[in-house]
């Protein structure tokens, strides 16, 4: 369905603006990465150890709203979402140091030229080069366009023919070649990116987070969120679009796309307090959103156990799982290995009981997840076990007891 808009006299779909939001968002960034811009930016605090070793130019021309960087650990590999000037890029460098990898995907040739041009400088600086920068869209992360932009180089579209060339090309990279690989990072971050992607294309940016993580791997996402669906009026101002509001995605809806996308463990890292902007009553604020890749493989018997701790009396998790505060609760291994994975969202909650004799993988039979019982001890520690043990002499010192 389409409609008139009067102001432009260009014709709209309906629940779309009636201009190209990739340009538009172009066009600022590429200015921002001239010349700083203020109004892009939303308040945020780093830790001042890993900026000392950037150049102010990078420093000057960041743009963002949250701070991702404490939630990677050292000698992960690293996927930065929008990656701009490469100011966290640098940083997640030096996280996750020499062991680690870090890669920067931005579609703005001025923004990347900025982040390039300090690679090597860095580098020297903090002793190792463990970052790259690639030039693509963050909806798209199968096709790197620097090789694109070489093969229009040497291929210039006169026609149809060559423009289904072009395609062909595009897909054989994808498939073929492509820009980061299914199940190769252990981290995505990004920082107020989300929300410059276009409305019809968000489904498939979610779906590619989701495809580049591991198994057991994690999306920290810091962007703007609005409180309410966003007006027309918002939605059909190129500045706002730029500005990170138009394309703001409604809080619980935002939650709700991680989990669509086959994520699990979402949770809110931090939520900022007083809205950032307010725009036709709709509050718009930065949030840190973490969800977690790992449900997918078999449900598999190893005898394990887990107790929720509390302080809740009863907690369900995303498969439906219910766990009742200071109860055994019998799990298959993969739900065992996420609720303790000390990386996770869990494991602060939940005591993880290993059987006493481990069931090698192998040897494993088939869990049925859809199983709602205890499990009794002697799963635990074998119908056999019938050990005694002696109080110890020493109890542990004088300060023990």
């Amino acid at each position: 369905m389409t409609s008139q808009s009067g102001s432009r006299g260009l014709t709209k779909t309906e629940g779309l603006p009636a201009f190209d939001v990739e340009q538009v968002v172009r066009s600022r960034y590429a200015a921002g990465a001239r010349q700083r811009e203020q109004s892009l930016c939303c308040p945020t605090s780093y830790d001042r150890q890993y900026l000392d070793v950037l150049p102010a130019e990078i420093l000057e021309r960041d743009y963002g709203c949250g701070d991702p960087t404490p939630h990677v650990h050292e000698g992960q590999t690293v996927l930065d979402l929008g990656s701009g000037g490469g100011k966290i890029c640098y940083i997640l460098s030096q996280k996750v140091g020499a062991k680690g990898n870090v890669i920067g995907v931005d579609f703005n040739d001025e923004m990347l030229g900025l982040a390039r041009r300090y690679r090597q400088e860095i580098a020297a600086r903090i002793g190792f080069d463990n970052v790259r920068f690639f030039k693509g869209r963050i909806q798209d992360l199968a096709l790197d366009l620097d090789r694109v932009d070489t093969w229009l180089s040497q291929h210039p579209i006169a026609d149809v023919s060559r423009w289904y060339e072009l395609e062909s090309f595009c897909e054989r990279l994808r498939q073929l070649e492509p820009m980061v690989a299914n199940d190769s990072v252990d981290v995505v971050v990004s920082n107020c990116v989300l929300n410059l992607v276009r409305a019809q294309d968000k489904h498939r940016l979610f779906a590619e987070i989701f495809r580049v993580l591991r198994n057991g791997g994690r999306a920290v996402i810091c962007d703007i969120v609005s409180d309410e669906d966003v007006t027309d009026t918002i939605r059909d101002t190129p500045d706002l679009w730029s500005g990170c509001i138009a394309g703001a995605i409604r809080e619980d809806r935002f939650l709700q796309m991680f989990e669509e996308a086959g994520f699990f463990g979402i949770q809110l890292l931090a939520r900022q307090d007083e809205a950032w902007q307010t725009i036709e009553g709709v509050e718009f604020r930065s949030v840190t959103v973490q969800a977690c890749k790992g449900k997918q493989g078999p449900c598999l018997e190893r005898n394990q156990a887990v107790v929720y701790a509390g302080p809740w009396r009863q907690v369900c998790d995303d498969d439906g799982h219910a766990f009742y505060r200071g109860q055994r609760a019998a799990v298959c291994d993969k739900t065992f290995q996420i609720l303790t994975n000390p990386y996770g969202p869990y494991a602060a909650s939940i005591h993880g009981l290993e059987p006493y004799e481990s069931v090698p993988l192998d040897a494993a039979l088939p869990f049925d997840c859809k199983r709602r019982a205890l499990r009794h001890p002697r799963e635990t520690k074998g119908e056999s076990f019938d050990l005694t043990m002696d109080l110890p002499e020493d109890c542990g010192g004088p300060d023990c007891c």
